[in-house]
């Protein structure tokens, strides 16, 4: 695959996901978009990205927990990559579609990919959080969404290296660091809490994403 076709998948998008506000809307991706997908990638690919929106579609009516289920089973399903190999880039943080069309990213990807899905579902902001973690057992960085039914439940943890969704409270090969979503950044505390430390603006890459998925619908 060529690098500059892949940051061109979302060019003539029309993918309504503002990651800025919490006013999210449902996703709609143009017939442009996946006859490019289709033409770059194979059908294969095309077909992913339609898999995406009637998942979107089917789902956003379910309870909260089955939209989590098929939201991690979903995207679990792609290949683990890392950004060296995928991008050419030590740190990328890739578009759903950009995950979809490829069918492959990093923990990041996965990450992100689940938290645009499910606030297109209409799951709140303020219950989700991107964070970061330290995986103990592979001794790295890593990355998972979790999802806080209320601001002080143990939250829920969504992640491509298991599809099992448990408790952040089972997790214990999990360090939580720091977290984020479209309103705030969080430092994580010992026994669970989080001090507000900023905005999420205050992070370059997700800065990037953002521009590029509003560039998405001009």
């Amino acid at each position: 695959m060529r690098p500059g076709s892949l940051r061109l998948i979302i060019r003539g998008a029309l993918l309504a996901v503002v990651v800025t506000t919490t006013a999210v809307t449902a996703l709609e991706i143009s017939s442009r978009l996946l006859a490019y997908v289709e033409k770059e990638f194979g059908s294969p690919a095309r077909a992913r990205l339609e898999q995406w929106q009637r998942l979107q579609e089917m789902a956003t009516p379910a309870q909260t927990e089955r939209q989590l289920r098929l939201v991690n089973s979903f995207f679990n399903r792609a290949r683990f990559i890392n950004d060296i190999k995928h991008w050419g880039e030590e740190d990328y943080w890739a578009t759903p579609v950009e995950l979809l069309a490829t069918n492959g990213g990093d923990c990041e990807d996965f990450s992100i990919a689940k938290y645009l899905t499910l606030r297109s579902m209409g799951v709140p902001d303020e219950q989700l959080r991107i964070t970061y973690v330290k995986a103990q057992e592979l001794n790295q960085a890593h990355m998972v969404l979790a999802w806080y039914p209320t601001p002080d439940a143990d939250p829920l943890i969504l992640d491509n290296l298991i599809n099992e969704i448990r408790p952040a409270s089972q997790r214990t090969d999990l360090e939580p660091v720091y977290s984020f979503n479209g309103e705030g950044l969080w430092r994580n505390r010992l026994g669970g809490d989080l001090k507000r430390i900023g905005d999420a603006a205050g992070l370059s890459r997700w800065v990037d994403l953002n521009e590029r998925l509003i560039d998405s619908l001009r």
